[in-house]
């Protein structure tokens, strides 16, 4: 409902063909109400929820006979699995052994589809979570099948051809996103004198969003091209206004999906205000490098899409409406066969599977969750007024009352919340929205510690240990 609106009418005909919707989240939202069943595990604890499925499956003889010949470490991830009773996963997963019965008997039933959200890859160890997701999916034999499969990710660009930008093999250094703040602070040989900030608004959107501030304030130069003056325009020296997408001429990859789209502007931009192409351009001709971006924007679209021109999704064909990426298979692994040395399913077979813990003195546990009301930080200026809403159980503040402004600290800052009370959530979490603004109080990564997760550079956005403290009392 708010991170793939794409998905609901496909779930809704699956429904109505007589599928089963589970939903797994630690938090309580409104798909939770439109699904058959929702599971709700204790933050961080989706591994032992799956290796608890897993469990009654090596039990139930619901494995696929044939795992073995396309799985690698089948015995290893089976005594993994087996290594707990199926009611200490559910326990360690903070779930009732009926609720992980329940879930077992759904999945069971061939063909079987998990669908996994961003969320998991925001915890310190997503990515081994998701290897741990993706096991389950091949010894079930839900992969390389209509109608099941292990969906994590879409590729957006796959239809592009982005070849003309080397990016990392011509940069002289790389610096992991979720540490740009302290990073940037800590580069030396040479320090970095010089940052240009377009597509994105940092000092929100990234952990430690004070750090990445100073980040910003303290080089020789700092450039941010926007729509908007954002908490990272604040902080920048010069700030370049540029289109929105209304104003834009584009091509389009997607989330969540496969289809790609041109983007044609609907109406005019303001004033002096330039597209990132037209301010690449510009800053191209002062610099000797006009010949490199002379060219215009329908020479450059016809350029990204030549993989797929030949194959229905020329630009001409995107002029029609909306193209699927050919390059994109209606079903993966149809042969069983897989990118690895061996060509089989590499099963992951050691893992962590501790649950996000507080500790003594903090905890609880944030996390920041998209809004229906705003994308990423793009809010509605009325809809940043006031200390920012944090909503927990009402077991997660037994001294205080609803409504009342108290005070949410971790290790890496502070922020005034105003509480509201929600029994469906779990105890131990405190929601807030993502992309409040720093200028305005209503940053919760202004909480967050910069660090990077066990695989694929993503911030540990979700295992922010916090407490909630009182005001002092006015003598």
């Amino acid at each position: 409902h708010v991170g793939n609106v794409h998905l609901l009418p496909i779930l809704k005909e699956a429904r109505s063909r007589g599928a089963t919707i589970v939903s797994v989240d630690p938090v309580h939202h409104r798909t939770a109400a439109f699904a058959d069943l929702h599971v709700q595990p204790r933050p961080g604890g989706d591994s032992a929820l799956a290796l608890g499925v897993a469990c009654l499956f090596f039990e139930r003889g619901h494995v696929d006979p044939r795992a073995g010949e396309y799985c690698d470490h089948l015995p290893e991830f089976e005594r993994l699995a087996r290594s707990r009773s199926a009611s200490e996963w559910a326990d360690l997963a903070g779930v009732a052994p009926e609720t992980l019965d329940a879930l077992v008997q759904a999945y069971a039933q061939k063909p079987a589809a998990l669908l996994i959200g961003w969320g998991l890859q925001r915890r310190r160890n997503g990515s081994a979570t998701v290897r741990v997701i993706d096991a389950l999916g091949a010894i079930s034999g839900n992969v390389g099948i209509p109608g099941g499969g292990v969906s994590y990710y879409y590729k957006r660009r796959g239809a592009f051809d982005l070849g003309f930008a080397k990016r990392d093999e011509v940069a002289p250094r790389l610096i992991p996103e979720p540490l740009f703040g302290p990073a940037v602070l800590a580069a030396q040989d040479p320090p970095i004198r010089m940052l240009w900030v377009t597509a994105a608004n940092p000092v929100a959107m990234l952990p430690e969003s004070e750090t990445v501030a100073q980040a910003l304030e303290t080089r020789e130069l700092t450039v941010v091209v926007d729509s908007f003056l954002t908490d990272s325009a604040r902080h920048a020296h010069l700030v370049l206004p540029t289109t929105t997408l209304l104003e834009e001429d584009d091509l389009l990859g997607a989330y969540g999906h496969h289809w790609v789209v041109e983007s044609r502007p609907v109406v005019a931009p303001p004033g002096e205000v330039k597209s990132d192409y037209q301010i690449i351009q510009e800053l191209a001709r002062r610099t000797g490098l006009a010949n490199e971006f002379s060219e215009s924007l329908e020479t450059w679209k016809r350029r990204v899409l030549q993989p797929v021109a030949d194959k229905g999704a020329s630009l001409e064909d995107l002029r029609n409406g909306a193209v699927r990426n050919p390059l994109a298979p209606q079903l993966m692994f149809a042969d069983r066969r897989f990118p690895t040395p061996s060509g089989k399913v590499n099963l992951i077979h050691e893992v962590d599977v501790t649950p996000t813990r507080g500790t003594p003195t903090r905890p609880l546990i944030l996390m920041a969750l998209s809004t229906s009301k705003s994308q990423a930080s793009q809010w509605d200026k009325q809809d940043q007024q006031g200390p920012a809403i944090a909503t927990v159980h009402p077991l997660a503040a037994p001294n205080f009352e609803e409504g009342e402004i108290a005070r949410l600290q971790s290790e890496q800052g502070e922020l005034r919340v105003e509480l509201r009370f929600d029994k469906r959530q779990r105890p131990e979490v405190v929601l807030m929205d993502k992309g409040g603004w720093l200028s305005a109080g209503r940053c919760a990564n202004a909480l967050v510690k910069a660090e990077v997760t066990d695989a694929g550079g993503c911030a540990v956005y979700y295992d922010t240990p916090v407490r909630l403290l009182k005001f002092p009392t006015c003598c």
